[in-house]
Parts: structure tokens; sequence; C-alpha cells
């Protein structure tokens, strides 16, 4: 079936009460991980790109690739640019096939932020593209957006519901604790709850939620099994999860679980089978790893059988 907006995703998804999943892609077997655990569990997904992927495996190999599977699956599915910072990349991004568009002006004083946002969806309205927009900051890396823990800032609620307001966004990420990347915390991880509960009192569009990978412990346990070196790695559990989608939570990004699982499956492979140099044996183990990741989020985030 064709791609559909991030609109037509996230709206029934914050309204019913689940969120729906944004798994990050960068090649051929990462986006067949996703659209097979979709199409066995009946979910719809947004397949995320970040900047740098782009440029990595090209705009329109991505494009081509994602609306192909999409084709055959059936699934409901939104191609989506994550943490969009450059102009001309967004610009590219709306012209070239992509339903959905993040502009991240979370680094900018708030009126700055405003003014960008609202750049982006004069762009993307007249194309029916939808747009998501942040307020406040992650600590952590991703790509290309690096925070270091002094900058990170928690949404204020009032601001959201101002930001929103004024920019006519279609949806929000959220800032409430979580944090790019795999080593996201030092102590037992706390979200701010209350203050998603604020503002999704405040906010009427779908909320999203960054930096909710959970670095799962069979996963993380593998790739070190394997000579990973990753002490210290740490997620947001499950349960955090389950308690935010309740508040508006209607979009969850997942990134660094699928490279973990990624790198875990082919460690295995290349020194439990050494004689193996097919490329297909190896990268076909990593993509069965991480639709094991992409089946145990849809579950998680209650989007089965709502495609």
């Amino acid at each position: 079936m064709p791609l559909v907006t991030g609109n037509d995703l996230l709206t029934p998804a914050r309204e019913n009460g689940y969120a729906v999943g944004a798994f990050n892609t960068s090649n051929v077997e990462i986006t067949q991980a996703i659209f097979e655990a979709a199409a066995e569990l009946h979910s719809p997904v947004m397949v995320a790109t970040s900047q740098s992927a782009i440029k990595y495996a090209g705009l329109g190999n991505i494009r081509a690739i994602v609306e192909n599977l999409a084709s055959e699956t059936g699934v409901s599915v939104a191609l989506h640019l994550d943490h969009g910072t450059d102009m001309d990349a967004i610009k590219s991004c709306i012209e070239g096939g992509w339903t959905s568009v993040m502009i991240d002006g979370s680094h900018h004083p708030f009126e700055d932020n405003i003014d960008v946002t609202r750049r982006v969806v004069a762009m993307a309205r007249p194309r029916g593209i939808s747009v998501e927009a942040e307020l406040g900051r992650l600590v952590g890396i991703e790509d290309e957006i690096a925070v270091r823990e002094g900058e990170a800032i928690l949404t204020e609620p009032d601001e959201a519901a101002e930001f929103v307001e004024r920019t006519g966004c279609d949806s929000l990420a959220v800032a409430i604790g979580t944090s790019h990347g795999a080593y996201k915390f030092k102590t037992d991880p706390r979200l701010a709850i209350d203050r998603l509960e604020e503002i999704a009192s405040r906010v009427s569009v779908p909320l999203v939620l960054h930096g909710a990978s959970a670095v799962p412990a069979d996963v993380l346990e593998l790739a070190e099994r394997y000579g990973a070196k990753l002490g210290g790695a740490r997620g947001v559990p499950a349960e955090s999860i389950s308690e935010a989608i309740p508040h508006g939570i209607a979009k969850i990004n997942i990134d660094t679980d699928l490279r973990l699982a990624f790198t875990g499956r082919i460690r295995q492979v290349l020194q439990e089978s050494p004689e193996v140099f097919d490329p297909r044996k190896i990268l076909g183990a990593a993509r069965d790893g991480m639709k094991e990741v992409v089946a145990a989020k849809i579950r998680l985030f209650g989007s089965a059988n709502r495609a």
C-alpha cells in the first residue's frame, strides 16, 4: 500500500492509547527487519532516516527500498526524517517522497525554534506532509546530534502549549528524562511522568519520545559475549515506556537497540563460523536479530493489530 503520513498513524495512536514505533534505518537489512516484524504483527510503523543515514545510503535508494517493501507487506507505513537540522536536507525529503519530517530546533532559543519550525510547516503543509518538532533537549549522542549532560533541558508544559499553537506542528517531541545512545543513565532511570502528564493536559497533538531504547539485557549480553565492549550501557526500562504511553506518547523512536542487535549477531556469526564469507549469511543473521527487537517493541507499544 502507498506510504501514509505521520498524522495518519499518530493521531489514532494518541486517541486510542498506544504508540507507533519509529525505527531508524540506513540499509536494506534493517528495513527488511522492520517490515517483516510489522507485517507479522499487523502493526503500523514509521521508518525513520537521519540526515547522516540519507548521506550514507542515498535519498533515492532509501525511498525506493521503503516504498517497495511497503507495497508488498500491506501495513501502514510512514517514511520519516529524524532530527532534521539542515533546511536543504529537510526540503530534499519533502520534495523526495518522505511523508513525515522532523525539524529539530531544540538547540535554538525558544523564539528561534518557533521561527524555524514555522518555516518547515509552511514547506510541508501544502504537500500534505506531517511535521514533528522538538522542545527541550535530551542528553546523549545520536548520529549528528550531541548534547552534553549540562545542556539537557526538560520540556516546560506552558511553553509546549504555546509552541504548538504558534507553530502549527503536527507532533511534538518532549524531553522528560530519556537520553540518546546506549549509555543513558549512571543511576536508576527516572522519567518525569508528572511533567509528561502536565504537557499532555495542555497539548492535544501526539507527543513523541526520543532516546527510548531499552538496551535489552539479552541483546547486550550476546554482543559482549562475542567481544563487544559495552560496559555501562543502560537503557529505559520497559515499565517506564508503558507508563508514558497513556499520557499522550504516540511515537517512540528506536535506534540504539537495533544497532546493538545488529552488532551482536554479526559478531556471533563471524566468531562461530569463521569459514563464512557470504554477506547474505552474515547480514541475514543480523536482520533476524533486529526483527526480534522490532517485534518486542511493537508488543510493548501496543500497536500490534492496529495496521
